[in-house]
């Protein structure tokens, strides 16, 4: 059974989302009558773990006032507002970066497909990530920029200096440790399985059984993707750019699950069975 990452939980609710998949993958993804795959996320986590801001090594200064201000925003209930807006549909009138024009700028580096931590509203990014950066910006008395790129290219722009910090519901691994530091942690995610209703995985224990070979899908360099090459093996993980490609994968049959954070596949799920 693949390990828990049982972390301790921070300033917001838990998230997560999962995808992988088999060499059965054209059968478990078959649709229904009218051929339309329908989705489904199993019952049973995958992992969990801790959401944090990530920071060069040597930037010691700006890590403790990112977490400063994360103390602050959880003490006086943004946070928490935040993650609502975007969980729950709790809408609040707080604003941010209303006076940012003119101040020095600070670079956040995402990858801006992962609903709802950030997407695309338009040509705008949002979600909980962009607005809690924004909030953070406010209080460093900065202009918030969003950078959006692959998500395996968060850390190197980090590290090089082309972006500040970067937020991307990135987990604190002892791996990531080594070349970055991390703020205290402001969520707690859940990695889950997504699957076709009719397929014959109904556990995450299915993922271990013996003689069971299922094609795992991932998004390329996320803790999902990293954890399943761990527990199954290079050859049973399809690499993809994005989640929803990963998700368009199981759709068409090419893989049998899909793991990734929780929150954005719910979203992924309720877009394809609407």
């Amino acid at each position: 059974m693949k390990k828990l990452l049982a972390l301790t939980v921070a300033v917001i609710t838990a998230f997560s989302l999962v995808a992988c998949g088999g060499n059965n993958a054209g059968n478990s993804a078959a649709g229904g009558s009218n051929g339309k795959v329908s989705l489904k996320i199993l019952d049973t986590e995958y992992a969990v773990e801790d959401y944090a801001v990530c920071v060069a090594k040597e930037n010691t200064a700006l890590l403790e006032s990112i977490n400063k201000a994360l103390e602050e925003l959880t003490a006086d209930g943004t946070a928490q507002a935040i993650v609502d807006k975007y969980i729950s549909d709790k809408q609040h009138d707080l604003v941010f970066q209303a006076d940012a024009e003119g101040k020095e700028e600070i670079h956040m580096a995402t990858n801006a497909q992962f609903p709802p931590y950030e997407f695309y509203d338009g040509e705008k990014i949002v979600g909980i990530d962009a607005e809690m950066a924004s909030a953070i910006a406010d209080k460093l008395d900065k202009k918030l920029v969003i950078d959006d790129m692959e998500f395996d290219a968060i850390i190197t722009s980090v590290q090089t200096g082309k972006s500040d910090f970067g937020m991307a519901g990135m987990t604190v691994t002892e791996e990531r440790l080594a070349n970055i530091s991390f703020s205290s942690s402001y969520a707690t995610g859940i990695q889950s399985v997504i699957v076709p209703e009719n397929s014959e995985i109904t556990s995450v224990d299915d993922l271990y059984a013996e003689g069971k070979n299922y094609l795992v899908g991932t998004q390329k360099g996320t803790t999902g993707d990293i954890y399943a090459e761990d527990d199954f093996g290079a050859d049973r993980v399809m690499k993809y750019a994005s989640g929803n490609e990963a998700v368009q994968a199981l759709i068409t049959g090419k893989v049998d699950c899909v793991i990734i954070d929780n929150e954005p596949a719910k979203a992924y799920v309720a877009a394809n069975n609407k």
